[in-house]
């Protein structure tokens, strides 16, 4: 998988790639060394972002509390930041969604 995760000491940073007002919330592969990621709510007042971490939550089977958005919070390309995973782990949850 050729995506361009930053290890941190408490977890890792994630690049993603936001294509916000699609039909559908889904991973639509890799961009760039990103993921790229097809969100339903449109980008406005933070929805956008909102439903990007509940996304990444359920499919990482982690607490929404654990992934937050490290930077570009206005950009659609962002750094996310999950805590308390590797990036082994982080790779074998998404790799069935590739």
């Amino acid at each position: 998988m050729d995506i361009d995760i930053k290890i941190l000491n408490d977890g890792v940073l994630l690049p993603v790639k936001v294509v916000p007002g699609s039909s559908r919330t889904r991973i639509a592969g890799l961009l760039a060394g990103s993921l790229k990621v097809n969100i339903s709510a449109p980008p406005e007042k933070g929805k956008a972002n909102k439903k990007l971490i509940e996304f990444l939550a359920q499919l990482l089977q982690r607490p929404k509390s654990s992934i937050s958005i490290h930077s570009g919070s206005q950009d659609p390309h962002k750094q996310v930041f999950v805590s308390q995973i590797t990036s082994q782990q982080l790779i074998n949850l998404l790799e069935p969604h590739l």
